[in-house]
């Protein structure tokens, strides 16, 4: 394949996972080992609450609530909690001048709530079983809650630029030549036998 001059060249991504065991073990990674009965869930919970506290119209309860829900609606382990903070802002904008949307917010986070304290006698954001709390969702899955809210990340989310490299992709190519020109053959995932 030829790059003219005119074509930025694409850029290669390496996708491995580059961490030593030494650089593991000097970056605290045995003291969450030694704990053992940690989860992700428990490790993530101050800074999502922190990222909670951002929720000024909705509160910090129902925004920690909503950013679990969009994870688990969305999962991507390894997009940090702030960039599903930055898909739920503008819907929290819109609850602040709409009391339908801020009330349907609400109760929707009130009834998954008191369904997973039925369950579970935990509210939804502090289950730390994933299977538990996608078995909640299962149940609302059809309601008008879920659907807004889904339908609000869906591009709230994925048209996030700032997430679009975590993903590998590098945006659109079209003024750099196109695909054909630039990462229509970017396939390290794809081993070739020689």
């Amino acid at each position: 394949m030829s790059n003219s001059s005119a074509h930025a060249p694409m850029r290669i991504v390496d996708k491995r996972i580059t961490l030593s065991r030494r650089g593991f073990l000097k970056g605290g990674g045995m003291a969450a080992l030694s704990v053992g009965t940690l989860s992700t869930a428990g490790l993530l919970s101050p800074a999502r609450d922190a990222l909670a506290a951002n929720f000024t119209v909705l509160g910090a309860a129902t925004g920690k609530t909503l950013m679990v829900l969009a994870r688990d609606i969305f999962p991507h382990d390894r997009i940090s909690d702030r960039f599903y903070l930055q898909a739920l802002e503008p819907l929290e904008a819109q609850a602040a001048d709409d009391p339908q949307l801020r009330s349907l917010l609400g109760e929707g986070v009130t009834a998954l709530d008191q369904l997973a304290m039925q369950r579970f006698n935990k509210p939804y954001a502090a289950l730390e079983k994933e299977s538990d709390r996608l078995g909640l969702l299962y149940m609302i899955e059809h309601g008008a809650f879920f659907q807004r809210l889904k339908g609000h990340l869906v591009t709230g989310f994925y048209d996030n630029k700032a997430v679009w490299p975590l993903f590998g992709y590098e945006g659109s190519a079209w003024e750099h030549g196109g695909y054909i020109e630039r990462g229509f053959d970017d396939i390290d995932w794809l081993e070739h036998d020689a």
